[in-house]
């Protein structure tokens, strides 16, 4: 709703989204999908501020999509790939606005991971232009 003007708000705004990417909010987790919605809004009203935030929000999304692929909790399917999904969009628009930084930074952690689901993720922000 706010548009451009979140700009103004985005460092109350990062520690919000940074506290609930970190943690499970159960089965159905609501919580982690609307705040990865509103993720990807922020990302697309304040691109021109996103670059120098952009350690902080790749080191989150990474944790996040890694938490989800080992939680052995009762997360149906569903849930789980519809949080990878939309962690993967926001790993992509972020590449976007930081002019292909989030590619070059995940070179080494896709040649190192070994697990198909999070490297699938990894892959497919490799793969957007």
């Amino acid at each position: 709703r706010l548009g451009v003007l979140i700009v103004r708000h985005l460092k109350r705004l990062e520690r919000v989204i940074l506290g609930y990417l970190e943690v499970c909010d159960g089965p159905e987790e609501e919580a982690r999908l609307g705040i990865l919605e509103a993720l990807q809004c922020t990302i697309k009203h304040a691109w021109p501020r996103m670059p120098c935030r952009l350690p902080v929000l790749l080191k989150a999304l990474l944790k996040m999509l890694w938490d989800v692929h080992t939680d052995q909790g009762s997360t149906p399917e569903p849930v789980k790939a519809a949080l990878l999904q939309g962690a993967t969009e926001c790993l992509i628009l972020l590449d976007r606005c930081s002019e292909g930084q989030v590619k070059v930074l995940l070179e080494g952690v896709y040649s190192s991971c070994e697990e198909n689901r999070v490297r699938e993720c990894l892959r497919k922000v490799q793969e957007n232009t």
